[in-house]
């Protein structure tokens, strides 16, 4: 068991959704945006550590990160 857990955003551009990579088992995210992406990783991330880990009355630390690159218009 890890003694440290991460849930990754990274942007894929040609689905137009942000996708998540964890160690958290059992734990996959997709969404649209980055703050409906934060919002279910963090609802479901106790959920996957309770019944895939076995963790129950504790609080854990997440590290989250988001990266992706986005093209922008200069005038």
């Amino acid at each position: 068991m890890p003694t440290s857990y991460f849930v990754a955003a990274t942007w894929d551009a040609e689905a137009g959704v942000w996708v998540s990579e964890s160690n958290i088992p059992g734990l996959h995210v997709e969404a649209e945006s980055l703050g409906e992406f934060e919002e279910l990783a963090m609802a479901l991330a106790p959920e996957m550590l309770a019944e895939n880990v076995g963790i129950h009355d504790a609080r854990i630390l997440i590290d989250f990160r988001a990266q992706g690159a986005r093209e922008v218009a200069v005038a």
